[in-house]
C-alpha cells in the first residue's frame, strides 16, 4: 500500500470513528425546559416564569430535577413530572414522577427553587399508575420515561392555587453533550477534505 493510500485510509478511519462516537454519544442525559403558562393547556396569562434541568443517568439510575421559578399569581399546590403525551410539545398526560407531588417541593409560594435525585428504579420515584402502565416495574417505568423525554413527550407542571390544573408548564428537550459537537467537528472536516479529493481525482 502507498504511502498516499495509507494517508486517505488514515482519514477514512479517524473520521469513521469519530463521526461513530459522536453518534454513540448523541444521547443526551440532559433535559431543559422553559415554564410558562402560554404552554399550558389551555393556556392561561400567568406572568409566572421558570426553568427545569433534568439529569438522567442511565448507568447510576438516578435522575437529578433542578427547578427555580418566579412570578407565579398564587402560591403553589404540587409540582410533578407528566408523560408520555401522544405527540411531542403538546397534549396533556397524568403524572409519571411521584404523587401527589415530588418530594420537598415548596409550596404556598409564587417564586423558589428546587433541587433533588431520585432513584430511578425505586419504586417511590413513580407515581403507581406509571408503574402499572408502563409494565409493572420501576424498571419499566424508567425506560417509559426515558422514551417519553427523548421523543419530547414529558413536561414539568407547576399547580397554584390561581391554575389547579397548571399555572406554567414546560416540555423537556434533550440538550445534546458538548463531546457529540466536539467529534463532529473533528470528524466532519476529515470527510469533507477525503470528498473535495475523490471529485478532483
Amino acid at each position: 500500500m502507498s504511502s498516499a493510500m495509507l494517508k486517505r485510509v488514515t482519514m477514512y478511519g479517524i473520521a469513521a470513528a469519530a463521526l461513530g462516537a459522536a453518534a454513540m454519544s448523541a444521547h443526551a442525559t440532559v433535559y431543559t425546559a422553559t415554564l410558562s403558562g402560554a404552554i399550558e393547556a389551555p393556556p392561561n396569562d400567568s406572568p409566572g416564569t421558570g426553568t427545569i434541568t433534568l439529569d438522567f443517568d442511565v448507568a447510576t439510575h438516578t435522575m437529578t430535577i433542578d427547578v427555580t421559578f418566579s412570578g407565579l399569581l398564587a402560591g403553589t399546590t404540587i409540582a410533578h413530572i407528566h408523560c408520555c403525551t401522544a405527540e411531542p410539545g403538546t397534549g396533556t398526560a397524568p403524572p409519571a414522577t411521584q404523587v401527589p407531588t415530588l418530594t420537598g417541593f415548596p409550596a404556598g409560594v409564587t417564586f423558589g427553587t428546587y433541587s433533588r435525585t431520585f432513584d430511578t428504579l425505586d419504586a417511590t420515584t413513580w407515581n403507581p399508575a406509571f408503574i402499572t402502565a408502563s409494565g409493572g416495574t420501576a424498571a419499566d417505568a424508567e425506560a417509559a420515561f426515558l422514551a417519553g423525554l427523548d421523543g419530547g413527550r414529558a413536561y414539568l407542571n407547576l399547580h397554584t392555587e390561581f391554575a389547579p390544573g397548571g399555572e406554567i408548564r414546560g416540555f423537556l428537550q434533550p440538550v445534546p453533550e458538548p463531546a457529540t459537537f466536539a467529534l463532529l467537528a473533528l470528524g466532519a472536516p476529515v470527510v469533507l477534505v477525503a470528498a473535495r479529493r475523490r471529485r478532483a481525482k
